[in-house]
């Protein structure tokens, strides 16, 4: 197969994992664990020196950071998960941007603190700086969607939905966050009803 896919499922490679499946492609998942053995083995940062999944090498281009590489396949392949033209270009890596800066730093830290660390190690306060960063741009977020009519671009599931679905995956221990933000709780629940994102979180053994 021409697309490898490197990392687990439960990374952030279940981003590219999902864009997969929702372009239809065929590929070849090389499921590399995060750690010594795995994402800083010698041979994996020969294709990703940073030491993070998910990585793809499609054919010769190898490509890092999981978000560009699902702006990447949906440009490539195109279809309606893709931008139609210049500006929905310029609005979905808007969007991208805006779920790096915006959003994933603040849902990862109520994550660990919620869900990944042992509970003694957990910062309550941590959790709740975490959500109050998170209300601002939220309240954005909600407007966005209620005024785009469901989706963050041209009134269509497309990657930018994707990518921004997955980072607040990040919150799902923390559904407080969302309490008064409907479009936000409709657009998520749409998404992930997807059949391309139903089976790739079933790789995730949830």
């Amino acid at each position: 197969m021409a697309l490898k896919i490197y990392g687990v499922p439960r990374s952030r490679a279940i981003r590219t994992l999902w864009m997969a499946k929702e372009l239809g492609l065929a590929y070849e998942h090389v499921p590399v664990p995060v750690g010594v053995e795995g994402s800083r083995s010698p041979a994996y940062l020969a294709i990703n020196p940073n030491g993070h999944v998910p990585a793809i090498d499609d054919d010769g281009v190898v490509l890092w950071e999981s978000l560009a590489i699902n702006l990447y396949l949906a440009k490539k392949h195109g279809g309606p998960l893709a931008p139609a033209n210049v500006a929905e270009d310029g609005q979905m890596t808007m969007w991208t941007l805006w779920a790096v800066t915006e959003a994933e730093p603040h849902c990862a830290a109520a994550m660990y603190n919620t869900l990944m660390l042992p509970e003694p190690e957990r910062n309550p306060a941590a959790v709740a700086a975490a959500l109050a960063a998170l209300a601002a741009p939220l309240a954005v977020l909600d407007a966005a969607l209620a005024k785009g009519g469901g989706f963050l671009v041209g009134g269509r599931f497309t990657v930018a939905d994707l990518n921004l679905a997955t980072v607040l995956f990040y919150l799902r221990g923390n559904p407080e966050a969302l309490a008064d933000k409907p479009a936000i709780r409709a657009w998520q629940a749409a998404c992930f009803a997807r059949p391309a994102a139903q089976a790739a979180m079933a790789l995730r053994g949830d």
